[in-house]
């Protein structure tokens, strides 16, 4: 009797495991972008120099949505719209230390980070609101920093829409966002 006690719990936990299936892959990966870009290495340098060089600044999560012969700027994406910077989920952006984006300092945390393009310039802004799918429940009024800057056409079309970040100067750095043959860079000021 007590050997079946023991066994019905494991037989319902079996049943209910094995009816549970992996999704299938996403056609917009999840991708993670790091300041400095090796950042996640930090622990296998030798040096402790080395690791504070290494110490993350900014990380930047986002689904890399693919080109696939489609024309982006001015039809997948509008112009004078707001856009998640992706697919799927809205982009995250994480400050590791406080910054300054365009005129304002923020705090060190977690943001969402987004854009309104133009043929000419974005406009990328930072907002409060964290975890959220699309940008269809922006409220723009939460909306913490901006800068706008020019566009720029890329040397060779970019298939999936990528983000790097590297530095530009002491305490400087750039987000670099490219997608088709159209490439922003938004610099950010570490306090």
């Amino acid at each position: 009797m007590r050997v079946i006690v023991l066994l019905v719990p494991f037989l319902f936990l079996s049943q209910f495991s094995l009816g549970q299936e992996f999704k299938k892959m996403d056609k917009s990966p999840l991708d993670v972008a790091y300041f400095p870009a090796n950042a996640t290495k930090r622990l296998f340098v030798k040096t402790e120099e080395e690791k504070k060089a290494l110490k993350p600044i900014a990380r930047v999560l986002y689904s890399r949505p693919q080109k696939k012969g489609r024309v982006i700027f001015g039809n997948l994406v509008s112009f004078g719209e707001a856009w998640r910077l992706g697919a799927n989920e809205s982009t995250e952006i994480e400050f590791f230390v406080p910054v300054k984006f365009g005129d304002k300092k923020l705090k060190a945390g977690r943001y969402m980070l987004y854009a309104v393009p133009n043929k000419d310039s974005w406009e990328v802004r930072i907002n409060s609101i964290t975890d959220q799918w699309g940008i269809y429940a922006n409220d723009d009024k939460k909306d913490l920093a901006s800068v706008t800057v020019s566009t720029r056409e890329a040397k060779e079309e970019i298939e999936a829409l990528s983000i790097a970040m590297y530095k530009k100067e002491e305490n400087t750095f750039l987000i670099k966002i490219g997608w088709d043959k159209t490439v922003v860079e938004v610099p950010v000021i570490v306090l």
